[in-house]
């Protein structure tokens, strides 16, 4: 039998980011977790307590870099950006993702 992957959860906090940072240029963390919010039409919502943690891991793997600049309230904020390895990560997360929604799609078809 297959194991699944360590956490599911993990890789799709993954892809939600990756995705924004890809399609919104620089973000901080807030600004992050509201954009996934207003696009889910406020179905998803990332808790600073993943989104953060994720964030650094993402930066340490490489697949984000991060600057610091002034928030739009005038606070010094941590600005993420997508690297050139976080594309790649997103394609093959995406990818992998789409595979996951089919096959899950398939089995409720059946049940």
């Amino acid at each position: 039998m297959r194991q699944p992957k360590k956490d599911q959860l993990q890789g799709t906090i993954d892809l939600l980011v990756l995705r924004t940072l890809a399609r919104g240029g620089s973000l901080h963390g807030y600004a992050i977790s509201e954009r996934i919010e207003q696009v889910s039409r406020d179905v998803l919502r990332i808790e600073e307590g993943s989104l953060y943690p994720a964030l650094h891991r993402m930066e340490e793997t490489g697949w984000l870099k991060s600057t610091w600049g002034q928030s739009e309230n005038n606070r010094r904020a941590r600005y993420y950006t997508i690297t050139a390895a976080g594309r790649r990560q997103l394609a093959d997360a995406e990818e992998a993702w789409t595979k996951l929604v089919g096959a899950v799609a398939r089995v409720l078809k059946l049940a």
